[in-house]
């Protein structure tokens, strides 16, 4: 089973930019759908971004325009670019992995946005 291991979260204040990485175990980095999802405290999972293996990208609106998901295969690595961060995207960032309809999850890292 794929291992992810997600980096790259800390605190920023608002209008500043992060990079989560997710980092997939594996020689070959094989997926149907790769996505990064986040949940804050007392609120439920959602989803905000996610690549498809043909490369095509979809995005939660409320980051449209601020958010980036990119994909590295030779470093087996997920990549989200977060700019122009918010408040409201303190969360804790998971990376997924779905894969012939298996979905894996990483541990998770958080993100905290100043006022």
């Amino acid at each position: 089973q794929a291992h992810l291991v997600e980096s790259g979260g800390g605190s920023v204040q608002s209008g500043g930019s992060l990079r989560l990485s997710c980092a997939a175990s594996g020689s070959i980095f094989r997926f149907d759908v790769m996505g990064w999802y986040r949940q804050a405290p007392g609120k439920e999972r959602e989803s905000v971004a996610s690549i498809s293996s043909d490369g095509s990208t979809n995005y939660g609106d409320s980051v449209k325009g601020r958010f980036t998901i990119s994909t590295d295969n030779t470093k087996n690595t997920v990549y989200l670019q977060m700019n122009s961060l918010k408040p409201e995207d303190t969360a804790v960032y998971y990376c997924s992995k779905l894969y012939f309809r298996i979905r894996t999850w990483g541990q998770g890292t958080q993100v905290t946005v100043s006022s």
